[in-house]
């Protein structure tokens, strides 16, 4: 009788905690169940993901990347705009269940995250203003100052060449203290940056290096059995999107260029 007393409440225990008695799949399953997929974006990074100046709609390549993925799981993708230093403290506490932000996978980052394949690549540059002929290469901003979105690989990098480094919420803030004197040099995308060359053709900006690797580009959600089929999900509308041409459809459409495979 205690046997199956016993037998009865360990399957009580299983319905209540499907991961652990290996049922798995619950993100994914809570996500149809809501009819959403919630992902973060900081709304103010172009190309990646910003407000159209006429309409003030949200678009951009994450953007697009991440309402294809949503209609891929069959349901619809709600929007969250958090700043950068914000971005994964609101996923490690289930306040969304993707950031698609052109997040670069680093060995930090996927110690404490599972990331999907990547769907893009990109090089860092870095930036100075037109007659500062002090900085030319990474090496150069050893004593220097850059500013940066706070955590993200940028500030890391510049920190890694021993510059100190001012934090800021968006490329225009950061592009404007390079610019203005306040900061020596920044580092960001390459494609971002060149989209900020071509809506301000005036700014007293140049590029003078870039990392010889590409980056990848993918996207990061919290470790965990019950993570995994969201996972496989993901990484299946990725591959959607290269097979039908959307990805590098959407790369051409917001960067000029495919930037979609390495």
């Amino acid at each position: 009788m205690k046997k199956v007393a016993a037998l009865i409440l360990a399957a009580v225990l299983c319905l209540g905690l499907l991961a652990g008695c290996g049922g798995g799949g619950d993100q994914l399953d809570q996500i149809k169940k809501n009819g959403k997929l919630t992902i973060a974006m900081e709304g103010t990074w172009s190309p990646w993901t910003y407000h159209d100046e006429a309409s003030g709609e949200l678009v951009g390549f994450d953007v697009e990347v991440g309402q294809y993925i949503a209609q891929y799981l069959g349901v619809e993708a709600e929007f969250v705009e958090i700043p950068w230093d914000g971005l994964f403290a609101g996923m490690d506490s289930g306040r969304y269940d993707l950031v698609i932000n052109g997040v670069d996978v680093t060995e930090d980052r996927s110690e404490k995250y599972d990331f999907s394949d990547a769907y893009a690549y990109i090089r860092t540059a870095l930036v100075v203003r037109t007659d500062n002929e002090d900085i030319t290469s990474f090496d150069d901003l050893q004593g220097r100052t850059t500013s940066n979105s706070i955590g993200s690989t940028y500030m890391e990098l510049a920190e890694q060449y021993g510059a100190t480094c001012e934090g800021v919420d968006s490329l225009g803030e950061t592009m404007q203290m390079v610019e203005s004197g306040r900061v020596d040099a920044t580092l960001n995308a390459e494609q971002s940056i060149l989209d900020y060359f071509g809506e301000h053709p005036e700014a007293e900006l140049k590029i003078v290096a870039y990392t010889p690797d590409a980056n990848e580009i993918a996207i990061p959600m919290r470790k965990g059995d019950d993570s995994a089929s969201l996972r496989q999900a993901v990484n299946e509308a990725i591959l959607s999107m290269r097979e039908d041409g959307t990805l590098s459809a959407l790369s051409v459409k917001y960067f000029g260029g495919d930037i979609t495979s390495d």
